[in-house]
């Protein structure tokens, strides 16, 4: 019996002992044909094993890449790849320098500036105070975000000047456009006259049908006191 504290290292867990058993044979085959053979049936085996690299660009190319790492790169074999190297499989990338960035205010974030500077360099005035108006919306969103209590447009507004030096002032007052009904949208409705000719029979309608509905009732619950009388009656004579 082979006992786990009698074999080797297992190089790559993923793929288990049975692949590395494999890899070790291809090792010790002097054919250079049937090695080569032996290590494409190796290569479509780990594949089955891991069908979630076939999700993965190049997921052959990786496979090879394993097998030469399983290998400890001993393997003499032809890829259809280049081959890899120890150095170029245990090489550690290069540190990727982190973003330095102090916003003048933490909990509106960094992101808010970049939105204030392109507002800043808005040349139209209407769209300058829709974009003071979006920046004041998101500033009351991150601020209660990290507040429980409520925010006051006077905070806002003077959070704002801090940032743009008092070149933005938000108004809080909704844009209401104005709607008229033009000839087209008139002719499709009908005239005046027409339109409230049509008023008048739905609210005739509406109070013939509440008054219909208001007698039904009515007679339900004289029936009732007529049907309870006469129990009452039956019961005492």
């Amino acid at each position: 019996m082979e006992y786990n504290t009698t074999r080797n290292h297992l190089v790559m867990r993923e793929y288990g002992r049975h692949i590395q058993k494999m890899i070790e044979y291809l090792l010790a085959l002097e054919d250079k044909e049937k090695r080569q053979r032996n290590a494409y049936a190796v290569i479509e085996l780990m594949g089955f094993l891991n069908p979630h690299l076939k999700n993965v660009e190049d997921f052959r190319h990786k496979l090879w890449d394993h097998l030469f790492l399983i290998s400890d790169f001993k393997l003499e074999v032809s890829s259809p790849y280049p081959i890899p190297t120890r150095e170029t499989l245990r090489a550690r990338p290069k540190p990727l320098r982190y973003p330095k960035r102090y916003p003048k205010f933490s909990h509106m974030g960094k992101n808010l500036e970049i939105v204030i500077n392109k507002a800043l360099a808005e040349e139209n005035p209407d769209k300058r105070n829709g974009f003071a108006n979006a920046i004041a919306y998101y500033m009351k969103l991150a601020y209660n975000n990290w507040h429980k209590e409520t925010v006051h447009d006077d905070a806002i507004q003077a959070e704002l000047s801090t940032l743009t030096n008092g070149q933005l002032e938000f108004t809080n007052t909704p844009y209401v456009k104005s709607f008229r009904p033009n000839e087209n949208q008139r002719e499709r409705n009908g005239n005046t006259i027409n339109g409230n000719s049509n008023n008048n029979n739905y609210n005739d309608y509406r109070k013939n049908r509440n008054q219909k509905f208001q007698q039904r009732n009515n007679n339900r619950n004289n029936d009732r006191n007529n049907n309870g009388n006469n129990k009452f009656k039956k019961k005492r004579y």
